[in-house]
């Protein structure tokens, strides 16, 4: 009865993204449309759309489920996530309009050359299928637990209905539908968030007050870590470690700007990147002050919490909590997995189609139109594809946190990149193109050795700060690699840094 009951629910959801999709493809399937919308977006809508872009179905698990081994500690990333959103807002964007861009990757070709511009758009392609592979693999999982094994269906069968559903509501307008369906989803995850909130309070007995006191008064209410140097919940750590994996997680990837750059003005995207900016803090807070609830409700109840933190709230929603709140949470959970997985499909088949095979948003003629859109739907079918051995992979494997294991991941992938944008945006000289790749490759190799080495040595855990190390890396090794000058390069960064 229940896997049937969430089934419904799914299927009318499945409903509602098919008929977004057909009214936004209408009046247009070509390559423009895909790539940029055709620069017609408001600002207001797709700001909603990046809060459901950014926030995924796995923070929608792992956030609550972090309280109860790291407190309310991750706020302190969350803080400076702001401060990383007024970067992208006020140096990064005013370059990728400037240079009028349909994938951001376009500037190191100008700054550095054809290797560094494939480089660049390589390690966005790797980086970001396997983090929104592992985000849409958590997912997969709850519905394969609640819903599939009941009927004995394999888990490589859900897998491939889900990413076929994805498919077939994006294949044909891309970013124009994503951002319209990840406005809705936005929309209904955070209303489930509330709502699931609401409810759970109610089973404590507690009103508006009560919810206020118990979580001020949990011994997992601690935000702030000042006293531990060696800690990786240290604030210093976490706030620069947030506002730089915002910078490079969010303004140096093409998934999250592509919706940005579908903005007609400048100034209307600043808008858009603050205003979603400033709603993390306390879309973050409520998930967090979720954990100290659910941690309360097995308390007082004597539940037994699963081992693994990203199935506290799962477990509890579906067992615990009732019909009622198990159908918001399949509601909050898909929502904000789709919104995720659907704007990372998209962005991937863009970058390859725009990145590596030189294809351009507005063709030169129909005949050439048609070919690219044929080779555009040919891609997006592969990307898909890959989606879902990457998520078999990450089945064989395994991993405790979903969500720490991605910002590990960036902190390797994302850190090259961060490196060839500063060096780039901050610094007159020009590397050697030829030997960008080995560069790119070599800092994250290094920084990995570093890693184990301060484990074994010192007994010092290396934290997000691995970014930064990475991108430094990268700097020096440009800076080391670089000839002489080129005077047309540093006129064109000039201008670009004023």
């Amino acid at each position: 009865m229940q896997s049937t009951f969430i089934l419904i629910v799914i299927v009318v959801y499945f409903g509602l993204l098919m008929l977004i999709s057909y009214l936004t493809s209408r009046k247009g399937s070509g390559n423009d449309t895909f790539f940029r919308a055709n620069k017609s977006s408001k600002w207001y809508v797709v700001a909603v759309a990046m809060v459901g872009t950014s926030i995924s179905g796995v923070t929608f698990v792992s956030v609550p489920g972090m309280v109860r081994n790291l407190d309310m500690t991750y706020m302190q990333m969350v803080f400076g996530f702001f401060f990383g959103y007024l970067v992208i807002a006020y140096i990064l964007l005013p370059l990728y309009y400037r240079l009028n861009l349909t994938t951001i990757y376009g500037y190191l070709d100008q700054r550095y050359g054809p290797k560094s511009y494939k480089t660049g758009a390589w390690f966005f392609l790797i980086s970001k299928i396997v983090g929104a592979a592992a985000r849409l693999y958590l997912v997969a999982f709850i519905l394969q637990t609640l819903v599939f094994d009941t009927w004995g269906v394999p888990f490589v069968v859900t897998v491939m209905g889900i990413i076929l559903v994805i498919w077939l509501y994006s294949h044909k307008s891309g970013i124009k539908t994503i951002i319209w369906t990840d406005w809705l989803q936005t929309i209904l995850f955070i209303t489930a968030l509330v709502l699931i909130v609401w409810q759970v309070a109610m089973r404590l007995n507690l009103d508006f007050g009560g919810v206020v006191t118990t979580i001020a008064n949990s011994s997992h209410s601690r935000i702030f870590v000042f006293d531990d140097w060696a800690s990786t919940q240290n604030f210093f750590k976490q706030f620069f470690s947030g506002m730089f994996i915002t910078i490079v997680m969010t303004g140096l990837d093409q998934d999250q700007m592509q919706k940005n750059l579908t903005i007609r003005t400048l100034k209307d995207a600043q808008k858009n990147v603050v205003s979603y900016g400033l709603a993390f803090a306390p879309i973050n807070f409520l998930f967090l002050s979720l954990g100290v609830l659910l941690i309360a409700f097995a308390e007082q109840n004597g539940v037994i919490l699963p081992e693994i933190s990203d199935n506290i709230l799962p477990v509890i929603a579906s067992e615990y909590l009732g019909q009622t709140v198990l159908g918001i949470f399949i509601v909050g959970i898909v929502a904000a997995a789709f919104s995720s997985a659907d704007s990372a499909l998209t962005a991937l088949t863009t970058s390859f189609c725009v990145d590596i095979l030189n294809m351009k948003a507005v063709s030169q003629t129909k005949a050439q139109e048609q070919k690219d859109i044929r080779t555009r739907r040919m891609v997006h079918m592969g990307v898909s594809a890959a989606f879902v051995l990457i998520i078999l992979l990450i089945e064989a494997i395994g991993s405790d946190s979903i969500i720490t294991a991605i910002y590990k991941l960036a902190s390797y992938t994302y850190g090259p990149l961060l490196g060839l944008y500063v060096f780039g945006l901050y610094s007159k000289v020009k590397p050697t193109d030829k030997w960008v790749p080995y560069v790119a490759i070599a800092a994250p190799v290094l920084c990995f050795i570093i890693e184990i080495v301060m484990q074994q040595l010192f007994g010092y855990r290396v934290g997000y700060e691995l970014l930064l190390m990475n991108g430094l890396f990268t700097g020096i090794g440009l800076w080391a690699l670089s000839g002489k000058n080129d005077n047309v390069l540093r006129t064109i960064v000039e201008k670009e840094t004023r």
